[in-house]
């Protein structure tokens, strides 16, 4: 009587091997863009942290600060807020109540743009609803939703 001996073929190796190539090009870069989407989490949430503390300044004054905040140092001395600056390049809150942080230290796709929250006052009631936007262009698959 003969023995087979046991084992993979060659081809079976190869179909293994061609499978795990097909997901790896799928899944690489679905996980580079939500690693890139996860860390710009720590700026969008900075950003809802200082529209929060600026939406109650103008709530409490009924206007906006009467000077632009052009530091993340400006930003915990006027509003009482503490911003991280890993991710966060330059910071720019106007006299209209628009809140610009550059975006660095994430990725090259996003690096360098400018992520933007507008005010829109509601004239019934007067309270504050804020607009995500890019002023530069960004990917707008890194830019929050509504």
């Amino acid at each position: 009587m003969l023995r087979r001996e046991k084992g993979f073929t060659l081809i079976e190796l190869l179909i293994v091997i061609a499978i795990i190539g097909i997901l790896a090009a799928i899944a690489i870069p679905m996980y580079r863009a939500q690693t890139i989407k996860a860390k710009m989490t720590e700026v969008t949430n900075a950003m809802s942290t200082v529209a929060s503390s600026l939406g109650s300044y103008y709530q409490e004054s009924e206007i906006w600060p009467a000077t632009a905040i052009t530091t993340i140092a400006g930003i915990q001395t006027s509003l009482g807020v503490s911003v991280p600056t890993t991710r966060i390049g330059t910071v720019n809150i106007a006299i209209d109540g628009t809140i610009t942080f550059q975006v660095i230290g994430i990725d090259t796709t996003v690096n360098g743009f400018s992520l933007s929250l507008s005010p829109n006052i509601d004239p019934g009631d007067s309270a504050v609803h804020w607009q995500w936007t890019s002023m530069d262009n960004m990917p707008p698959a890194y830019i929050p939703k509504q």
